[in-house]
């Protein structure tokens, strides 16, 4: 048995894994009572104070890891979505998924005033039909890029007139409620985010990156990816329902993070100069790009704290610029 390994994409994803822990320890240090890192790395080994013990445990580690594994799990599903379609925009963002967990959890907050659970319920079923109609709506002899990124563009467009005809439904509580969430916010995230999350993750990213190689060929087009041997529209359908999953998920427990889908698998790849989908080290980059607007968002507007939601949206709205402007520069839209 061989195995071919690329040393430049394993440095990356070896720095971004030491970026992703040293920015979780200082985000974990900051806010109003401050705690020096190495009393961070002592807590979190059991060797903290009973303040820093309840601060560090109950109060900011399930933000931190909330933040983390929702910005792996965006990232890695927009690195899928991006792969399959072929096309640098085929982004969770843009194809509706999000839209799709925002009218499930709005149904539940609006019209049934649901508990936290069972907007999180409602968020992954509503992500989920969103996907699948996509999918179906998509589909003709097979998936091509383009009509793919065009369906999902148009299923965005009738999914957020739903979300703004319910929220002019809506009671004034209930309306500022679904505002709160459709926004993005890491406040107030406990354990109870945390090991649901969790678990998808652990089930879904072997599988994703189990499926990795045939991902690869399939760039090449369906047709060679079936003469080396890939069962395309089966493959398809598996990976493109994992970064369903994954996105839904990922808004279940925070909230529609927008743009960390769209933007990390474009910079992870640019950093290993490698071909594919670059999976892990966008699943990494998306964790990273989301601790650091975390922490602007705590940080740079002064005594206001920001939903993390907005930064991303204001960074990732310049990204998208940037990107159309490449794309056309480059005669590829």
């Amino acid at each position: 048995m061989s195995l071919r390994v690329d040393r430049r994409a394993v440095s990356v994803a070896v720095l971004l894994t030491a970026l992703a822990f040293v920015l979780a320890v200082l985000l974990i240090g900051t806010g109003d009572f401050r705690i020096a890192p190495w009393d961070v790395v002592q807590t979190v080994l059991g060797n903290g104070t009973p303040a820093n013990d309840f601060i560090v445990n109950d109060l900011r580690m399930p933000r931190v890891l909330v933040a983390l594994l929702v910005g792996a799990a965006l990232g890695m599903s927009g690195a899928v979505f991006q792969s399959v379609s072929r096309n640098p925009l085929g982004s969770p963002d843009l194809l509706g998924f999000g839209y799709g967990s925002a009218v499930g959890a709005l149904v539940v907050i609006i019209l049934f005033n649901g508990s936290a659970g069972a907007v999180a319920a409602g968020a992954l079923t509503g992500g989920v039909l969103a996907g699948i109609t996509v999918y179906l709506l998509a589909y003709k002899k097979g998936i091509q890029g383009y009509r793919l990124v065009l369906v999902g563009i148009g299923a965005s467009a009738v999914l957020l007139a739903v979300i703004q005809y319910l929220i002019t439904k809506a009671q004034l509580v209930e309306a500022s409620r679904a505002l709160v969430w459709l926004t993005g916010s890491l406040a107030g995230r406990d354990w109870a985010q945390v090991w649901p999350l969790l678990a998808v993750c652990a089930v879904l990213f072997p599988v994703v990156l189990g499926h990795g190689r045939a991902l690869r060929m399939m760039e090449m087009g369906d047709d060679a990816a079936y003469a080396l041997g890939v069962r395309v529209e089966r493959t398809r359908l598996l990976l493109m329902l994992a970064a369903i999953l994954l996105t839904t998920a990922a808004s279940a427990a925070a909230g529609p993070i927008s743009f960390i889908a769209l933007a990390a698998p474009q910079l992870s790849r640019r950093l290993t100069r490698s071909p594919g989908g670059n999976l892990l080290t966008a699943a990494l980059m998306g964790s990273v790009l989301l601790l650091v607007s975390d922490w602007a968002s705590q940080q740079a507007f002064g005594a206001d704290q920001l939903p993390v939601g907005v930064v991303t949206g204001l960074v990732g709205g310049v990204y998208l610029l940037w990107l159309l402007v490449t794309e056309r520069k480059a005669g590829r839209i």
